[in-house]
């Protein structure tokens, strides 16, 4: 049977921490396993807050995961991959789609085997089940507000007002931001009035 391919991820908050532990733990995990690390990527001093964008090694992981570079990305906790849960469930699905396992050496949690699958699909219906509540909230909020004669969405400003922002937009000549405080308008009214006369 052919080893499987193992990528070893670490990550720390700060400068002052060291990756050295969670390496060790992993590489010592990988030999029992008999997996073969074919490469470890680590993000020293970066927030597990940040997104995909700003920490460069776990962004190279998953390109890597898409190539089939392995088959296996082992991490010491799953706060390493991600503080976020809409960050975590993001990178739970991608992997899960591109075949790839998961082993998360505090949580126990090691996809090769039937349990942790079971364990890794039950991690994905608690997270819809998140997703659900805070749709319900935000639905509930909303129909709240209505009740109560609130208006939602962005105010409107009045036509004689979005005229005048039109007709400045239509002479040219003064930006953006300058038509703007002109009118006491946000930049986003004076964007939209421009998209509208362009799409016009």
């Amino acid at each position: 049977m052919t080893a499987k391919r193992c990528a070893l991820y670490l990550r720390v908050s700060t400068d002052g921490q060291t990756t050295l532990n969670q390496r060790r733990e992993l590489e010592a995990v990988a030999e029992r396993a008999g997996w073969q690390i074919v490469e470890v990527y680590e993000d020293a001093g970066v927030s597990g807050a940040k997104g995909r964008d700003q920490r460069p090694a776990f962004d190279r992981l998953l390109k890597d995961a898409a190539r089939r570079r392995f088959d296996l990305i082992a991490a010491w906790s799953v706060d390493r991959l991600g503080r976020s849960l809409q960050h975590l469930v993001g990178f739970l699905d991608e992997v899960h789609q591109l075949g790839v396992d998961l082993y998360l050496h505090q949580q126990g949690i090691d996809t090769t085997t039937p349990a942790g699958k079971a364990l890794f699909q039950m991690m994905g219906v608690f997270a819809e089940f998140e997703r659900a509540m805070i749709r319900e909230r935000v639905h509930a909020g909303l129909n709240r507000a209505r009740s109560q004669g609130k208006r939602l969405g962005r105010p409107t400003i009045d036509a004689d007002k979005a005229a005048a922002i039109t007709a400045a937009l239509r002479t040219g000549g003064a930006g953006l931001h300058k038509i703007a405080k002109a009118h006491g308008v946000g930049v986003s009214t004076v964007q939209r009035l421009k998209a509208e006369l362009t799409a016009a």
